[in-house]
């Protein structure tokens, strides 16, 4: 296999928590390894996403489980707090199209949605009041996949950003045939900025896929 690609995940961007900076560490150790593959000549980049609807670790089981158990309310952190959504379909199939333009040490960040976490639980159950519960330990506000010192190694592409790595074999021919082009230097692609944002009916047609 001559080409690997790591899951990274939006906490690896300005971590707060341990869990974010092991992940952060995971993928700069990665993305090294293009620097000992020597005569392989085998590549390895990183994608980096939000939220895959309807997984385990996200809100949506929890705020179904509470809808099927009669619950009087559902609980929201911080009525400010928005997040990335992803399905996981569309996560397989990016991670399978990165495939064909890697040169190795890129961190791919797919153009997805935001939503906030107000407007997701009105969505699943419109009648239910929500109460805030407020934000836990070690929790983000919002989710960032690319920092501000990022965007200085940024280039856009019509579905995805691509981070790339300071090595002296990366040439950017690939991303050029694309009409790639350098973000502004500053640029934050964070889930309370998104320029993309869920309603109702696009979030039931996600969850929809979820059953």
């Amino acid at each position: 296999m001559r080409q690997v690609i790591a899951l990274s995940t939006d906490k690896a961007a300005n971590p707060i928590n341990l869990y974010g900076a092991s992940k952060l560490a995971s993928d700069k150790i990665f993305i090294a390894a293009n620097n000992l593959s020597g005569t392989l000549e085998r590549r390895f980049s990183v994608v980096r996403y939000g939220n895959v609807v309807g997984s385990r670790g996200s809100v949506v089981p929890l705020f179904r489980k509470l809808i099927a158990q009669g619950s009087d309310h559902l609980p929201v952190t911080d009525s400010r707090m928005a997040r990335f959504w992803i399905t996981l379909q569309h996560g397989v199939d990016f991670v399978l199209s990165c495939f064909s333009i890697m040169q190795g040490g890129e961190i791919f960040v797919p153009k997805i949605p935001s939503m906030r976490i107000t407007d997701l639980a009105h969505a699943m159950a419109p009648d239910l009041p929500q109460k805030v519960i407020g934000i836990r330990s070690g929790e983000k506000l919002h989710e960032v996949m690319i920092t501000e010192d990022d965007s200085r190694q940024t280039y856009e592409l019509a579905d995805r950003y691509v981070i790339e790595p300071a090595f002296a074999f990366w040439r950017h021919d690939p991303y050029e045939r694309l009409n790639a082009r350098r973000v502004s230097d500053g640029f934050r692609y964070a889930s309370d900025s998104n320029e993309d944002w869920l309603n109702g009916e696009r979030l039931r047609s996600m969850l929809h896929e979820t059953l």
